[in-house]
């Protein structure tokens, strides 16, 4: 997917930002604590399990970074969006 296309779904995908010259998106998430930002981590863990589709996650004090990109093509795919929907609904149902 080109930088162009990477922009315009990212404008459909609210919160989240494209990084690494467009082959990447990530979001951060904000909690009260960590054990907050923890339990939200797992959650992120279960689904990418379940969908077969893993981010890089970092973890801290009161925030969970997701990141997302396809490593196979070494960029962005639009299944990469659809996680990132996903994701996102973990905190917004």
């Amino acid at each position: 997917m080109g930088a162009e296309e990477a922009g315009r779904m990212v404008a459909s995908t609210p919160g989240w930002t494209l990084e690494e010259e467009a082959k990447g998106i990530r979001r951060e998430f904000r909690f009260r604590n960590f054990a907050e930002a923890m339990g939200f981590a797992r959650q992120v863990g279960e689904l990418a399990e379940t969908e077969g589709h893993h981010p890089d996650l970092s973890v801290g004090w009161g925030y969970c970074t997701v990141r997302f990109r396809t490593h196979a093509i070494r960029g962005l795919h639009e299944n990469d969006f659809i996680m990132a929907a996903k994701v996102s609904r973990l905190v917004s149902p």
